[in-house]
Parts: structure tokens; C-alpha cells; sequence
């Protein structure tokens, strides 16, 4: 197997629920090798988007550890904690959210922006990044402008203008009809192919699921091989 890109360590993740504790992570690990793809399946409220938030340093554990590029992202500060998630992580969710008063271009950019890359250079950066997701020609379109599979692809675009190693999808088809859902896997298939980005996906798409290299089951507050 490749080295890691991201490594958790039995991760303990409990709500406080009145009187009772509801654990939804139990001494749970995972290994995401590089350029590997992997979906996370699971009932409604089995904890797939805790899991999701902890493995991006969003949501701290209970216990346990991640690592990603080999750094615990829990044994640092919130600061460098956001330096690893934006140098090393992407995010994609089933809703866009993207900054409605800014273009896709300059939606893009913005991880970049906030890395304190050079305007000039964050915005090259975007402008190659749009052009692989198909979007050369929306990139000075506003979200509100977009048809919902274009949002998905600009919010894509913005995931991966980084280079990460890993991109962190929580139901990124969701939203969409079947016929841009299907267009959206294939788009993160091939950029998976294309740049040995890791896909980690928290889905109820089993289409979806299907064309993953790995297929895991959160169940019981720890992960199962389909």
C-alpha cells in the first residue's frame, strides 16, 4: 500500500445526550492510502458526518488520533490545525457553499487567498483548476448564476485547488438530479485519476458507492469491509 495520506487511530467521539452518552465513534481507525478511493455507507444518524468532521480536523475526539502528511492534527493549535486542513485536505459537501457575492474564480482561490498565496498566483491557480472541471467559460459567474451541477463543480474546484493529498466528500451528489449526480462522479473519478488525489466519501449513493475502490460500513460506531 502507498503511505498514508491520512491516518486515524482509535477514534472515541461521544454526544451528552440529557442523562445518557451516545457514543458515535468507537475506538475507530482508518487508513486512507494515497490516490485511493473509499466510500462510507451507513443508516441515517449512524455518526457518517461526525467521523467525516473529525477525520478533517473539524470536530475534536474524544480520543485517538489523525494524522495527515504524518502531523496529529489534535496534538497542535487551532492555528496550525487550519494550516494542515488547508495545505493538505479538501471539502465537499452536498450543500455548495459558496460565497454568493463572489465569481467561481474567485471562489476557487480563496483557500489560496488564505494561505497567503499571491493574488495573482491564486487566481492562475483557479483558473487551471476551473478549466479541469470543465468551467473555462463560468469562471466570472456568481453562484446565483450557476445551474446546480455548475455549483457542485466550482465547490469541486475550490476542494482541490490546494493540491491535496485527500478530499473529504459528504454526500457531494446528494443535491443533484441523477443525471448531474452522475456527471459529478464521473468529474471526481477522473480527477482522482488524473492528479492521485485520495477520495474519501460519505454517501447514500450506491452508484456512487459502487465505483469506489473501497466500500466501508459505519455501523455500531466502527467501520466494516463491504
Amino acid at each position: 500500500m502507498s503511505k498514508p495520506v491520512l491516518h486515524a487511530q482509535e477514534l472515541t467521539r461521544r454526544y451528552h445526550e440529557g442523562p445518557q452518552d451516545l457514543e458515535v465513534l468507537r475506538a475507530l481507525s482508518l487508513t486512507v492510502a494515497a490516490g485511493e478511493t473509499l466510500a462510507i455507507l451507513g443508516r441515517s444518524g449512524a455518526g457518517k458526518t461526525t467521523l467525516l468532521n473529525v477525520l478533517g480536523g473539524l470536530d475534536h475526539p474524544d480520543s485517538g488520533t489523525v494524522r495527515v502528511a504524518g502531523e496529529d492534527l489534535y496534538a497542535c493549535n487551532e492555528r496550525t490545525r487550519g494550516h494542515l486542513r488547508n495545505a493538505h485536505l479538501g471539502f465537499v459537501y452536498q450543500l455548495h457553499h459558496l460565497l454568493p457575492e463572489f465569481t467561481a474564480l474567485e471562489n476557487v482561490a480563496m483557500p489560496l487567498m488564505l494561505g497567503r498565496n499571491r493574488v495573482p498566483d491564486a487566481l492562475q491557480r483557479a483558473e487551471e483548476i476551473l478549466g479541469q472541471v470543465g468551467l473555462a467559460g463560468r469562471m466570472a459567474h456568481k453562484p446565483g448564476e450557476l445551474s446546480g451541477g455548475e455549483r457542485q463543480r466550482v465547490a469541486i474546484a475550490r476542494a482541490l485547488v490546494t493540491r491535496p493529498g485527500c478530499v473529504l466528500a459528504d454526500e457531494p451528489t446528494g443535491n443533484l438530479d441523477r443525471t448531474t449526480a452522475e456527471q459529478v462522479q464521473n468529474l471526481l473519478l477522473q480527477l482522482n485519476a488524473d492528479l492521485g488525489i485520495a477520495l474519501v466519501v460519505v454517501t447514500h449513493d450506491e452508484a456512487l458507492a459502487a465505483r469506489m475502490q473501497r466500500r466501508l460500513e459505519l455501523s455500531e460506531g466502527q467501520l466494516v469491509e463491504i
